[in-house]
């Protein structure tokens, strides 16, 4: 890895360097927190977790040919040793001079909800030019991100980082990282509110990412969201806003937005065809993936595009090539139904998107959904009026599990439109009463937050012999 010798290393970390051979000017090839993941010549960083202590296998890791390891403590090791108050900072700095020494464009891509459905549109966009690198799964975190950083090879051009935070401050600590020369915020919604208050405490949070652009970035923004559309400058500069429609919403600051969407027709589980209006043209283009919040995540993939030199053309056939990932309106066929996965995680905002989606399918819908995290005192009220806006979609059937989602049911029943309720305590009491209650034909939406595990849900589903 270009620039990781154990001195530099140790001297960005400010930690103690012991064990390590004068003039040892060899880099590092890789750098992990998961033992497992130990390959000759790598470093390994020793976390502190809540299970595991990753300083319980140092030893192990230089059995497997580790050049180096970082750790919290002063230990009397088979080989170099960085010793760092932190661990945790220690592979913030490494990864920010990691990135610093290849010296490549990196888009950072934040907000309340789409940030990964963006970032899979946007390096998709830029993969039309550019070798991309982008955040995989989850690691879009104070862990995360260090290592998706840590994938970066000299074959790649540009970096794509989704960056998420749940309170104050932890957006300065990963854009202190990325600093990117673009950033997108796809909106400011009702999320992470226990630790940020409310959507302003939101929008504070994340626009820390702006005190650390590069000079002369772009920053992105959704100029429909009532938030971010009062933003003026950053930097000096305006920024590039997107949105359905050329006319401005009301409080907007702005003077005009530079992508723009109409002509949209809504194809159902199909996609999505659209007008997407660039500063050279008018294009026709299709999102393969449905649901109409996906074209706001092309619009802003188109702007990041402009922003780094593709032609209008590479930002179309991009858009049209972007696909879904596992838990993100992920469609999969099992035994005549079709599953809808979008259980990778959920707030508010996502709810009712998913539930627009499934409102879309033919066919008996079916709703699983659970409990939503981290919505402060408002959580209660939120779940409800989730419930009622299933009802309103005119969804045929819910089933909810989860201590929260009982007001889901309520808001759904007191609505009184028709939809059929099964609620459960459990998760695994759900699955049970599921599995033989879905039919040939019905569209099964699974969503929940993270912790709620209802991946497994789609697994069940899914161990049903496939169509």
């Amino acid at each position: 890895m270009k620039g990781l010798t154990l001195e530099r290393m140790a001297a960005a970390c400010g930690a103690k360097l012991t064990g390590a051979l004068e003039g040892d000017a060899r880099e590092v090839s890789g750098i992990v927190t998961d033992s497992r993941k130990v390959e000759p010549g790598f470093l390994f960083v020793a976390l502190s977790g809540e299970r595991v202590d990753g300083h319980d296998f140092i030893d192990e890791v230089f059995e497997k040919g580790a050049m180096a390891v970082v750790s919290e403590r002063e230990i009397e090791a088979p080989g170099p040793c960085l010793v760092v108050k932190s661990s945790r900072e220690a592979l913030r700095r490494l990864a920010a001079l990691y990135l610093r020494e290849l010296s490549i464009p990196v888009v950072g891509i934040t907000g309340s909800v789409g940030k990964t459905s963006t970032k899979e549109m946007v390096a998709s966009v830029l993969s039309q030019k550019y070798r991309v690198h982008k955040t995989e799964e989850n690691h879009n975190n104070e862990i995360g991100l260090p290592l998706t950083v840590f994938g970066l090879r000299d074959e790649h051009e540009l970096a794509v980082l989704e960056m998420g935070i749940s309170d104050f401050g932890e957006m300065s600590r990963l854009a202190e990282i990325a600093r990117p020369d673009v950033a997108v915020i796809t909106n400011i919604g009702m999320c992470h509110l226990k630790d940020l208050g409310d959507r302003d405490g939101v929008l504070k949070a994340k626009t820390e990412v702006f005190d650390y652009l590069k000079e002369g970035a772009t920053v992105v923004l959704n100029g429909d969201d009532d938030k971010l559309c009062t933003v003026r400058q950053v930097q000096g500069k305006s920024p590039c806003f997107y949105g359905m429609g050329e006319a401005l919403p009301p409080g907007a600051v702005y003077g005009k937005k530079l992508v723009f969407a109409d002509g949209i027709e809504n194809r159902g589980l199909n996609g999505i065809d659209f007008n997407l209006h660039l500063p050279a043209a008018l294009h026709r283009v299709h999102v393969v993936v449905p649901g109409e919040h996906n074209v706001y995540n092309a619009m802003a993939a188109a702007a990041v595009g402009l922003a780094l030199g593709l032609s209008e053309e590479e930002i179309c056939a991009g858009i049209e090539a972007a696909r879904t990932i596992d838990g993100r309106t992920n469609l999969i066929p099992v035994r005549g139904c079709l599953v809808i996965d979008d259980c990778y995680n959920a707030n508010p905002m996502s709810m009712k998107a998913a539930l627009d989606v499934l409102a879309q399918a033919k066919g008996r819908t079916v709703a699983v959904l659970g409990d939503m995290g981290d919505l402060g005192e408002q959580e209660l009220q939120l779940h409800y009026e989730v419930g009622a806006y299933a009802a309103e979609k005119q969804i045929d059937v819910l089933f909810a599990a989860g201590s929260r989602a009982k007001e889901l049911v309520r808001g759904v029943t007191d609505a009184g439109d028709g939809t059929k309720v099964y609620y459960f305590e459990t998760r695994d009491e759900l699955t049970a009463a599921l599995l033989p209650f879905v039919r040939k034909g019905d569209t099964i939406l699974v969503k929940a937050s993270h912790f709620m595990e209802y991946p497994k849900i789609v697994k069940a589903l899914t161990e049903q012999a496939l169509v």
